[in-house]
């Protein structure tokens, strides 16, 4: 048999979440809707589940997707000040102040976010079952990548800390090592008064925890056995090097936990924007739509997504080089 040796994550496997936890992520905000969505959404789990991933396949084959998934915030300070004091919360505000080939070029994840939650509600205006399905799947996506700390700054993969390879270590492996102990019980969906200032109050706690994600793994790995940092790890016919359990652990508990809070905490961000676009549509009778499936024209694109994300390059940024 032959294997490839690859370093920490094919790509299959990169990205934010990881497509295990953005995967997660989208299931578990199911179970925290009122009864007049649960049954519309949980017919649906699979697709909402299956297509959280989506937008990351869309990097590699639609220019401009990247830019929606994070936001270098620390691009925009000089001298110790605060970005969110410096950067406008509304869309034309910053377009005003810094142009908007400087927002797309250093992300823009909050507010997509928020315009992916007004399109949603037109959505559920409209009992569009198809687009309900596709932007639902979307945003939980977008709502997740904000919630990552990395999301957050120039330094999204510790290369320019000598911590290359730190992105896919926080956000994908120790989920798929942990999840089956994390606590899911978030609560119910909650209406949410004004989206952007909510999405830019996750974006600024994301950007609080940053420093420690990178100080910490630094600390861990100046003190840690150099021959047991590292690990290989068969995924089907690929022979992975990857980061041993052995760190993987101790560095989860130098976090205190902080990865499982922030996914959680992004579960019922999902849960809580989807009701809040289905509020803000009129609160539809989804029930007139149980009987219904996706298009053939959903799935005929669901389905080109997959084959030019399966032989496309990347388009844009790459957090794990």
């Amino acid at each position: 048999m032959i294997f490839i040796t690859l370093l920490f994550f094919n790509k299959h496997q990169t990205y934010s979440w990881g497509f295990f936890g953005h995967k997660k992520i989208n299931r578990m905000a199911v179970f925290t809707l009122p009864p007049e969505m649960i049954k519309f959404y949980k017919k649906n789990i699979e697709y909402i589940t299956e297509h959280a991933v989506d937008p990351d396949k869309r990097r590699y084959s639609t220019e401009g997707e990247a830019p929606r998934h994070y936001i270098d915030i620390d691009h925009y300070v000089h001298n110790g000040e605060d970005p969110f004091e410096v950067m406008p919360k509304k869309w034309y505000d910053a377009v005003e102040k810094f142009t908007e080939d400087t927002l797309q070029a250093y992300g823009i994840v909050p507010w997509h976010v928020n315009v992916m939650v007004m399109r949603l509600t037109k959505a559920f205006e409209a009992k569009d079952y198809d687009q309900i399905l596709r932007v639902s799947a979307d945003l939980g996506h977008y709502i997740g990548d904000s919630h990552v700390p990395l999301h957050t700054t120039e330094n999204y993969n510790g290369q320019l800390t000598g911590q290359r390879g730190i992105h896919g270590f926080w956000e994908s492996r120790i989920p798929e090592l942990k999840a089956k102990d994390y606590d899911y019980f978030v609560g119910r969906a909650k209406y949410v008064e004004n989206i952007l200032e909510d999405e830019w109050e996750t974006v600024k706690q994301s950007f609080g925890a940053k420093d420690s994600v990178l100080d910490l793994e630094r600390q861990l790995n100046d003190e840690f056995p150099k021959d047991q940092k590292y690990t290989f790890e068969n995924r089907g016919t690929v022979l992975m090097k990857t980061y041993s359990e052995e760190y993987s652990d101790t560095y989860n508990e130098m976090l205190n936990g902080m990865i499982e809070r922030r996914l959680t905490k992004s579960i019922i961000t999902v849960g809580s924007y989807w009701y809040t676009a289905w509020v803000n549509a009129g609160q539809p009778n989804l029930n007139e739509l149980l009987e219904k499936q996706p298009s053939e024209q959903i799935t005929k694109e669901d389905n080109e997504l997959e084959k030019l994300y399966k032989s496309n390059k990347i388009k844009g940024r790459d957090h794990q080089n």
